[in-house]
Order: structure tokens, then sequence, then C-alpha cells
């Protein structure tokens, strides 16, 4: 069995999406991927050709007036040059998220990832979760605290620093994290099976 590949392409304006990216990375590293943190407002011709060779792509941006930032959308037009030669074509995709609202539009950010993952040929891997903190004998703690069902997203306030990232939000990147790493996995041996 190979060791399934998953690089994290991310923005992040003031540290909280890093957080989350690094989140993402360990629960795919724990779930036995070789993980790559891609940082794509410095992306080098390196960094994409690792994600030509990537098992799958996690997107990853805060959300900024309802959409991914800026740095995040000039990435995505990149990708162009996969697009017209399909060359992430059946990879396996999946995105995070953060704003400072509980809700702040983010659900339009992880659409968008879903739209870019679609138009280059891509599966969408979803959060996997039902939503936590719904009832009264739930709490702001329980994975999924914002029960979004498209990917991992988060709330920081906006007077505070990376620090502050809820570890609830934490926790459910790394789930997401270890959601695409085994989904990798199973992907990787359904194309060996159909190879034999």
């Amino acid at each position: 069995m190979t060791t399934p590949v998953v690089s994290i392409a991310y923005h992040s304006g003031y540290g909280h999406t890093a957080v989350l990216a690094e989140a993402v990375r360990s629960g795919a590293a724990d779930a036995g991927a070789e993980v790559h943190l891609i940082k794509v407002d410095e992306i080098t011709e390196e960094q994409w050709e690792t994600l030509d060779n990537s098992d799958a792509i996690v997107f990853g941006s805060p959300t900024y007036m309802g959409t991914a930032s800026g740095a995040f959308h000039a990435f995505a037009e990149a990708t162009s040059k996969r697009w017209a030669v399909q060359a992430w074509k059946d990879k396996l995709a999946a995105g995070f998220t953060n704003s400072a609202s509980k809700s702040g539009d983010k659900l339009h950010t992880l659409q968008f990832f879903q739209i870019l993952a679609a138009q280059l040929g891509m599966h969408w891997v979803n959060l996997g979760l039902l939503p936590g903190w719904n009832s009264s004998t739930a709490s702001e703690t329980d994975l999924n605290r914002l029960g979004v069902f498209a990917g991992a997203a988060a709330q920081t306030n906006a007077d505070e620093g990376p620090e502050a990232v809820h570890k609830a939000d934490i926790a459910t990147a790394e789930h997401l994290g270890r959601r695409v790493a085994e989904t990798a996995k199973v992907f990787a041996r359904g194309r060996t099976l159909t190879a034999a």
C-alpha cells in the first residue's frame, strides 16, 4: 500500500487559517499520509509540481467579504493551466475556512472551493460529521460546532490573534485531514484493484 500524498494549498491573512492548515496537516499525517503545506501566495514551480503529484489537495482560505481571499482567488485562476489539460482530474479535494462571524458567509467560500474542484475534475470529500452544538445538551466544544457539512469551518473573533482559534474548530480541521487521508487510501486501493 503506497502512502497517500496530501497537499494543503492555503492562504492565511492574519494567521488564523494557518492554524487550521496545520491542524489539517496533523490529522492527515496521523492517518498515514505524506503531507505538504503550500502557501498559495508564495507558491513556487516546485510546489506546483507537488500539487500535480498529490493524491488529494485541501484548499484553505479565510472568508473575506463573503468569499475566499484575493490571494486564493489568484491561485485559483492560475490553476487554469491544470484545467486545460485536466491535470488534476480524479484527485480528491476538500476545504476549510475561517471568519470572524459565526456565519460570515463561510459556506460561500466552501462552495467556491467545491466549484473550483469540480471544474478541475476532482472528487470532493465532505466533512462527514453531524452538526454539533445544536441542542440543549450539546457544547461549543463539539466537533463541527458550527454545523457545516461541506468542509471545516471555524470562527475566530476579529480582535483576537491566531492563538484564539477555537479548540473545537482545530479538532474539526484535524478530523477533515484524517478523513481526506483515509479516503485517499480507499481510492488508491480501488485503483490498484482495477489495474490488476
